[in-house]
């Protein structure tokens, strides 16, 4: 018999909480939300200063591999890749790093490497800004 009617009183102390409860994690989530992309738009864009892809290769002869690789820099960016050469047996038989500092943006080069034994792949390692 002690029921209070609804509305009569005002908000009860609990509503007045959970609202500002509501307000507080939305302003929150906006927040970090907001962090988020900032530190995702400067990993995406100022970590591209040099980057490389190797697009093909090929065996040449038991001592001999070649790659072709296309690197995407700054025009003022020079920088190395790093190329692995592996055995059958997944033993490298060869690493080399290219150097590249053509005052281009985009820049396509033909490399080739010596191997210590036959070899039948070639990774990149990696490509880094000097």
């Amino acid at each position: 018999m002690s029921a209070v009617p609804e509305g009569r009183y005002g908000r009860s102390a609990d509503a007045r909480a959970d609202r500002k409860l509501k307000i507080v994690g939305a302003a929150l989530g906006a927040l970090l939300l907001g962090v988020v992309g900032w530190l995702g738009f400067h990993y995406v864009s100022a970590g591209n200063a040099f980057s490389g892809e190797m697009i093909t290769f090929k065996v040449v002869s038991e001592t001999e591999v070649t790659a072709r690789l296309e690197i995407r820099k700054d025009p003022d960016t020079p920088g190395v890749c790093t190329l692995r050469a592996l055995a059958e047996s997944g033993a490298e038989v060869g690493r080399k790093d290219f150097s590249f500092d053509q005052r281009e943006k985009l820049v396509v080069e033909h490399v080739g490497m010596r191997t210590t034994g036959k070899a039948t792949s070639v990774d990149l390692l990696a490509c880094s800004a000097v």
